[in-house]
């Protein structure tokens, strides 16, 4: 089968430090800004590059979201802020409760990962771009928000690199027809700067006819154990869904949970109050394991709408919803997506051709992320590698494991999804260092492609060597592929101890009724298996 590569938007990979001086602000915003429009800087990594797929990708979160009947009309949207792949959809979980709502502004805070500044910055250019359009700034709002405080001017360092703001911007986009912006990134979060800005946002809002939508830019708990972490988020998740932003103020100070926008998040709430809000509805947690399979370094996603009494004044409130329900505190792994791209076919296994085309692919993927170049794609398919498949993908140096990241479950098709993992397994892996260019002539690559997951109802139906397993219950999940158990020599019963280690759990866990076990297949192939190293 003969590869064909096209360029595809350009890779930018972001610096590993999160702060950096603010005096390099006016050097990189003369990269990313131009007349007046803020450039995407995350459009190819975070999230895809080119509009179509952009589109489409977000779609497809909005579109798994299930409906929820809401409190009244939505005041404030809180959404998390990573790579897609990990967050897009829990954050399209909220998005997608906008429905047919109109706003006419939406004021989005954010954190400041980059830059370290007093008080907060509010955007002094024009636009707001990202692969699918400009977004116009609402300079006569953003004006207002300036005029609460010395605080709050603009921080060209601020917004030339931030992602926190950036990948909320698309979603946006997709859901709302026509809108202005306010971005705001804030570079301090005390208590005394959370309620000045808040402040500052309600009297603005409160002084334009303009319908307004806040939203607020978190994640939480940062490279944490699953266990740990659902522990540290179940604290924030309770301050949101008592909206009780004091509360999440003083937890986040004195160490109790971790919230890289706590800063933004409360503001929003103390916001929202002020103009009216009185419930927030959490929408959906999740962690990057729940995508990746790898419990033991995790991050952790949530998203909420608050709410205010409906009006009655646009037509928009809780009459508007679908009926459906959502358990807050249920985490799952991802829904599945429409493949596109033409045919596709139940997954019946690859032959020697598609192998070597995947491995192919994936090392080019690996090989132009790692040195900031444009992403291969790959035109030519066949409807195997078109079927949406879960798939890993495994670096390995000299017989050690350099960086193994995957989808559980099926939500793109079989070559997007080793793409994808190809360049976090290179980059994003939390257990190493990104993957230097160095390092590629000594890379071996293992791709496994996961069969459907299939509910164990006796332990028997397991067998070493053949099934991989996910073991999920008390907030916790865990995955080992196939090969884990063989390799090691270990019985069932050790196989599924290890899985419940894997989870957090203690071992025999799994012979208890409240934990769910699921069997899955993988067929792996390597470079080194067949003959390509």
């Amino acid at each position: 089968m003969r590869l064909r590569y096209t360029s595809a938007a350009a890779a930018i990979i972001l610096a590993a430090s999160c702060l950096s001086a603010c005096a390099r602000g006016n050097e990189e915003t003369m990269n990313t800004e131009r007349d007046g429009v803020r450039r995407p800087v995350v459009a190819g990594t975070f999230y895809p590059g080119s509009a179509a797929e952009l589109g489409a990708e977000v779609d497809g979160y909005l579109g798994a979201a299930e409906p929820l009947e809401l409190p009244g009309e939505i005041a404030a949207v809180i959404a998390p802020h990573a790579g897609y792949v990990y967050s897009g959809g829990v954050a399209g979980a909220a998005y997608a409760q906008l429905g047919e709502r109109s706003f006419d502004t939406v004021v989005v805070v954010a954190p400041s990962h980059r830059a370290a500044f007093r008080g907060a910055s509010i955007y002094g250019g024009d636009g707001y771009e990202t692969p699918l359009g400009t977004v116009p700034v609402n300079e006569e709002l953003a004006d207002a928000i300036r005029s609460g405080g010395d605080a709050f001017g603009y921080q060209p360092g601020a917004h030339s690199a931030e992602h926190s703001l950036e990948v909320q911007v698309p979603f946006l986009q997709r859901v709302l027809k026509e809108f202005t912006i306010v971005p705001i990134v804030m570079g301090e979060q005390s208590e005394p700067a959370v309620r000045a800005l808040a402040g500052a946002i309600a009297r603005a809002v409160e002084g334009t006819s303009s319908r307004v939508l806040l939203v607020a830019s978190t994640d939480l708990s940062h490279y944490h154990d699953q266990q740990s972490a659902n522990a540290l988020d179940q604290i924030i998740i309770d301050r949101v869904a008592a909206f009780d932003p004091e509360g999440l103020l003083a937890d986040l100070a004195a160490g109790r949970c971790e919230a890289c926008g706590g800063g933004p998040t409360a503001v929003v709430m103390m916001a929202a109050r002020h103009l009216g809000a009185d419930r927030s509805t959490v929408v959906r947690y999740a962690t990057s394991g729940d995508v990746s399979g790898d419990m033991s370094k995790v991050v952790g996603y949530l998203s909420a709408i608050l709410t205010r009494p409906t009006s009655g004044a646009d037509g928009a409130g809780a009459d508007d919803a679908t009926a459906g329900e959502t358990n807050a505190e249920e985490v799952t792994s991802a829904s599945s997506a429409d493949a596109g791209g033409g045919e596709t076919a139940p997954y019946e296994g690859l032959t020697r051709d598609e192998r070597l085309t995947l491995l192919a692919f994936a090392r080019a993927t690996v090989e132009s992320a790692v040195r900031g170049e444009a992403l291969p794609r790959l035109e030519e398919t066949t409807p195997a590698l078109r079927t949406p498949c879960g798939g890993f993908v495994t670096l390995d140096k000299h017989g050690s494991l350099r960086g193994c990241i995957g989808y559980v479950v099926a939500v793109k098709p079989l070559h997007e999804t080793v793409s994808e993992m190809a360049v976090q397994a290179a980059l994003h892996d939390p257990r190493f260092p990104a993957v230097s260019a160095e390092e590629l002539p000594d890379l071996e690559i293992e791709i496994s492609v996961l069969s459907p997951l299939v509910t164990v109802g006796d332990v028997s139906e397991i067998e070493v060597g053949r099934d991989g397993l996910v073991i999920r219950g008390r907030g916790a999940s865990g995955l080992l592929l196939p090969q884990v158990a063989s390799e090691r020599g270990w019985s069932r019963e050790l196989f599924l101890d290890q899985t419940c280690v894997k989870a957090g759990l203690a071992p025999g866990t799994w012979r208890e009724a409240d934990i769910t076990i699921q069997r899955f297949s993988a067929e792996v192939f390597s470079e080194k298996e067949l003959g390509l190293r």
